[in-house]
């Protein structure tokens, strides 16, 4: 037995050490890959140890040995844009041969879902885009979604995929429009590196050295270092709707949804709307929605598509019995495609079987609901029949110490940004906050420490910083009130006093009901004016006008901005709206506003001694009107502070 361990010992180390004799590549050194411009490029992996690895390039060859550990680095000379190229790495036991290498300029995206979100899910939106999509020098390298707890890891899987047709439809709409902008204003290849998790906090994306500041947030990087614990109570990365176990609707002798199911017990309700708005209380569970559509002749016999609009939180669409389609989780926009031989003329048979977790459930207002094929659409609002198949209970007590790792501090920086921070970029773009929408205060410090960290962790303290400042989201408020995330976008706005940033204003790119609004074009087009004139050296307006200070004169504040470009304007043509005003006691009414060459004057005939101003502060405020001619609106702000 003991020779047999030994024979297996002696298999496995041979073993091992050949697998270290291959020379290993980072994930994301691959074919197509995109470098940067006009700095020294840093190329790195892995071998055995006192390897000696060469690199054909240009032309001529670069060589490192191996340390003890297996790992090696060279060091390129700077290069103009320019490609293709190939490279040869060259070893004991392999040879890898890279092509269509490119020189261009690299970006770093990051964020949460909003930076997520493909072309593809805007495929409706941006069909035109994605159809007329030819550009070969824009190229992307889509991390997945991973964590890790332990540390900063060494590598990660990723892809490298061309702007040219479909194949642009997995690049995040924002970075896509930002690179677009910018290759056709440089003719440079653009390429992004696309990080970025949906749901996730600030903190999630900082190194543990950046928040060496935040004693609480330290303490949870030990505890989540305990492997034990972390065993004991990991969640999935996602959050996959748990279907309950039983549903009178699945269970039946004829399942609901089957043609030859004749309903008893149905109640009347409306499409879209949520249930709970509609005389059904407190209910989370799987609630069943069935009606009778009339088709005509003319959509029969050809492929058709359904659009459910938004559902809370999961769906599945019956059409005469059979499955057309499903979606797990509440964000995505339903799109459903139906089959040819379907569809039939006069009456057909549409259910759908709703599972809602939290909150209201139902379907979202204001979204298309509809069936469609060649130029014909019936539409599907209006009254349905519906019953509850399930009634979840109330969870007794808590979830304990179980936690969602891609939330945990770190987790994401150490998996998704660490491995490639050597692998030099031009600057980065970050679209987040919504997730950190009920922590404003601490998000004042931890944007600022999330830019310095990245600038410390490239060795590049003046490294370009880009972001979005959150849009208009959920009810619209007609009276002056506090909001969290007016306060969020106030603490972007704080982080313009860091050098080399620039932000993004999208209050007027978003949806009342959609955390995910349809419109990235404008905000990865904003994101791209930046980047022109603080990177590119531009001379255009990137801003839309920026408070900067106030000034009180009897019974009127006058308010004075930067970046009002040509000019000041109410983009509507009507008179500014969303500004409110108040003297020392801080009880805030609307205001009248009205431009005077660069200023804007605000007053009320309520408030004798005004002293404080707010402008667009609320969740979503109704109409935020005020823009520079050059189309770009105003950052919300106040001045009480």
């Amino acid at each position: 037995m003991k020779k047999l361990k030994y024979l297996y010992f002696l298999w496995f180390t041979i073993g091992c050490f050949s697998l270290q004799a291959q020379i290993k590549l980072p994930g994301i050194i691959r074919d197509s890959m995109i470098l940067q411009r006009d700095q020294k490029i840093k190329v790195w992996g892995w071998a055995s140890p006192a390897e000696k690895v060469t690199l054909d390039f240009k032309g001529k060859r670069y060589s490192a040995n191996t340390s003890t550990d297996g790992k090696w680095q060279l060091t390129l000379p700077a290069v103009k844009a320019s490609g293709p190229y190939t490279m040869k790495f060259s070893g004991k036991k392999n040879t890898i041969l890279l092509s269509n290498i490119l020189f261009g300029d690299m970006w770093l995206f990051s964020g949460q879902s909003n930076m997520v979100h493909q072309m593809n899910i805007h495929d409706i939106t941006y069909a035109n885009d994605i159809k007329e999509a030819n550009y070969p020098q824009i190229r992307q390298f889509l991390i997945p979604t991973l964590t890790n707890m332990q540390g900063p890891a060494e590598d990660l899987q990723g892809k490298w995929q061309v702007a040219v047709g479909d194949q642009v439809r997995p690049f995040t709409a924002v970075g896509f429009f930002f690179a677009r902008k910018v290759y056709e204003q440089t003719k440079v290849p653009i390429g992004i590196i696309n990080a970025s998790v949906g749901g996730t906090p600030i903190e999630a994306w900082i190194s543990e050295t950046g928040l060496k500041d935040f004693q609480n947030i330290e303490k949870t990087i030990e505890r989540n270092r305990d492997i034990s614990l972390q065993k004991k109570s990991q969640r999935p990365a996602s959050n996959p709707v748990i279907t309950p176990p039983v549903d009178a609707g699945m269970s039946a002798a004829l399942k609901w949804f089957d043609p030859a199911y004749q309903p008893r017990g149905w109640h009347r309700i409306n499409i879209p709307g949520y249930w709970e708005d509609q005389g059904v209380k407190d209910l989370n569970g799987i609630v069943w929605y069935r009606r009778e559509i009339a088709i005509p002749k003319s959509m029969t016999g050809k492929p058709a598509k359904v659009f459910l609009g938004r559902i809370v939180d999961a769906d599945e669409l019956y059409i005469n019995g059979a499955k057309v389609g499903n979606t797990t989780y509440l964000y995505p926009q339903r799109r459903y495609p139906v089959p040819a031989d379907l569809l039939k003329e006069g009456k057909n048979l549409f259910v759908i079987r709703v599972t809602n977790n939290s909150g209201k459930g139902g379907f979202v207002p204001d979204k298309p609901y509809c069936i469609f094929a060649g130029q014909d659409t019936v539409d599907l609002k209006g009254y349905w029949d519906y019953k509850v198949g399930l009634v979840n209970r109330p969870f007794a007590g808590s979830l304990g110490d179980g936690i969602n790792v891609q939330n945990q501090p770190s987790a994401l920086y150490n998996a998704m940004i660490a491995p490639v921070t050597r692998y030099a970029i031009k600057g980065a773009a970050w679209y987040q906050g919504e997730a950190n929408a009920n922590q404003p205060e601490l998000y004042d410090k931890l944007l600022p420490a999330l830019i310095k960290d990245w600038r410390n962790q490239y060795q590049d303290q003046n490294l370009p910083f880009f972001y979005v400042q959150l849009p208009g989201f959920m009810d619209y408020n007609y009276l002056p009130s506090e909001s969290q995330w007016a306060r969020l976008r106030e603490a972007q706005l704080k982080a313009l006093s860091i050098p080399q940033t620039a932000m993004a204003v999208a209050i007027d790119a978003g949806e009342w009901n959609d955390i995910h609004p349809d419109n990235k074009k404008a905000v990865g087009e904003r994101l791209a004016l930046a980047a022109l004139v603080k990177v590119y050296g531009k001379k255009i307006e990137y801003s839309g006008p920026v408070f900067q200070y106030a000034q009180v004169k009897d019974n009127q504040i006058i308010l004075s901005f930067d970046h009002i470009g040509s000019g000041l304007i109410s983009n509507d043509g009507e008179a500014l709206s969303e500004f409110a005003i108040a003297g020392a006691d801080k009880k805030f009414v609307w205001a009248k506003a009205k431009i005077e060459g660069e200023k804007v004057i605000v007053w009320s005939d309520e408030i004798k001694q005004p002293l404080y101003v707010r402008y667009a502060w609320a969740d979503n405020p109704v109409n935020p009107n005020l823009y520079n001619k050059e189309g770009l609106p105003a950052s919300p702000f106040r001045t009480d502070k």
